[in-house]
């Protein structure tokens, strides 16, 4: 006997919450009606501070670049049917510049933390890939989760500061909201039905961070005069720390590097 396109749903929703040592969430059906909103590259610009210096710089890679690896999305015909070309891992970015994509800088040290803003950051699935791949969000800043697939989907994320959690979003255009209740560098989040799709979240409790594009670049904007701990995080490379002093609408160039 064929099963209903409604009962093949809630079997896939059960294997996802044995897949991942619990059950999931479901998203609403209220939620499941609203609009699909696409994901920008980045999360949305913090709102001003009230400082005016800034701190801008790159994230360089030195050495010899990865071969990308080819993700095979063959066993969902939804995910494979809207790429034309060949995906690949999105840990390793190296730009044609020769520069980092996808590299978390941030203020570690000297920021006082500030009142978190009302735009949410929003993470999609896209293509059953996760847009974007590296983001930041504040402390209790609305957080949404959209499904813009018409494949069954779930944000299975595991911070170790704040409440852990599993949504499942079998429906396209599905909308979840969640929040962060403790700064965390960085929160890893997962889809156990593709296991190729991977995001990770920088949680702070002030607006001073960036993601670096495809020309490598950063900048922080609207700092306070004083002396700041920069931190750059990739998730293969690890870490670098440096050291920058502003003043008053004073703007420093800082670079990190990768090998």
């Amino acid at each position: 006997m064929k099963l209903t396109q409604q009962r093949m749903v809630s079997l896939l929703a059960v294997a996802v919450a044995i897949g991942c040592g619990g059950r999931p969430e479901q998203a609403s059906a209220k939620d499941a009606q609203k609009p699909i909103v696409m994901a920008a590259a980045t999360a949305d610009a913090p709102p001003a501070a009230a400082g005016s210096a800034s701190v801008n710089g790159s994230v360089k890679f030195t050495g010899t670049a990865p071969t990308p690896e080819r993700v095979k999305m063959d066993a969902d015909p939804q995910c494979a049917m809207q790429h034309k070309d060949p995906v690949t891992k999105q840990d390793v970015v190296v730009n044609p510049n020769g520069t980092l994509k996808s590299v978390f800088v941030y203020v570690k040290e000297g920021a006082q933390p500030t009142a978190a803003p009302k735009t949410p950051v929003q993470l999609t699935q896209h293509g059953c890939m996760y847009e974007p791949h590296v983001l930041g969000i504040q402390v209790n800043q609305p957080f949404e989760i959209i499904n813009s697939d018409a494949t069954l989907h779930n944000v299975n994320c595991k911070p170790t500061k704040s409440k852990p959690f599993n949504i499942a979003q079998p429906t396209q255009g599905m909308k979840s909201s969640k929040q962060f209740t403790a700064p965390e560098v960085m929160v890893p989040c997962k889809c156990n039905v593709h296991p190729w799709m991977a995001s990770y979240i920088g949680v702070l409790d002030h607006p001073y961070y960036a993601v670096t594009g495809d020309d490598g670049s950063f900048a922080i904007k609207g700092l306070p005069a004083g002396q700041y701990t920069l931190e750059a995080w990739h998730e293969k490379y690890g870490t670098s720390t440096k050291t920058v002093t502003v003043a008053d609408g004073e703007s420093k160039q800082v670079d990190f590097e990768f090998k």
